[in-house]
């Protein structure tokens, strides 16, 4: 005889019900689950990118990453360089001597460096630990040479956010997720 009175007997078919409906619950909860970890590691194989045809170096870059140095970098696209003396990258566009000086220099951070090839040639390299990307030295090649400085996210140190900060605040639409296969867009010719 049943010793509680308020509780009654289950019988079997509410029994399977219930059953049934505790294993279908956990099915569809393990399915989106799995559903869940398939789209985060889709979500891995994407990578931010700037796009250097749309890039039109607003300085965004420098300002809007959330890391305190941003992860925006000018890369140099050596191919396509044409060694010169006088720099638009490396110059500013007013110098009235061709000197080192930090007045004369287009890089607020000094993450330009170039080194005498022969009469009248320089090769430039960039100090990727001191640029800031914000962008001067590329619109100054852009401007007054031919386009081999250019902004890129470094990967190594973007945080892959789901939403860039800076690509909120971009004007030209230039910065995008795309497939790891197409991390980088480097610039090889113009």
């Amino acid at each position: 005889m049943n010793k509680n009175k308020n509780i009654s007997p289950i019988d079997r078919r509410e029994f399977l019900k219930k059953c049934g409906t505790i294993i279908a619950g956990g099915t569809i909860l393990g399915a989106g689950g799995l559903l869940a970890a398939k789209i985060k590691g889709k979500d891995a194989d994407l990578f931010w990118q700037i796009d250097h045809e749309l890039c039109t170096q607003c300085g965004r870059c420098e300002t809007d990453c959330v890391l305190p140095v941003s992860a925006v970098k000018c890369f140099h696209a050596n191919k396509v360089c044409g060694y010169c003396d006088l720099c638009g990258g490396y110059y500013r566009s007013s110098v009235k001597d061709l000197n080192t000086a930090a007045e004369n220099m287009m890089c607020p951070t000094g993450a330009i460096a170039r080194k005498f090839v022969e009469e009248p040639y320089f090769e430039y390299t960039i100090d990727e630990k001191l640029c800031n990307g914000c962008g001067k030295c590329v619109k100054g090649c852009g401007s007054f040479g031919n386009g081999s400085l250019y902004l890129q996210i470094q990967q190594d140190l973007c945080l892959n956010c789901n939403e860039c900060q800076i690509s909120k605040v971009c004007v030209s639409d230039a910065i995008k997720r795309v497939s790891k296969k197409n991390a980088y867009k480097l610039k090889e010719s113009v």
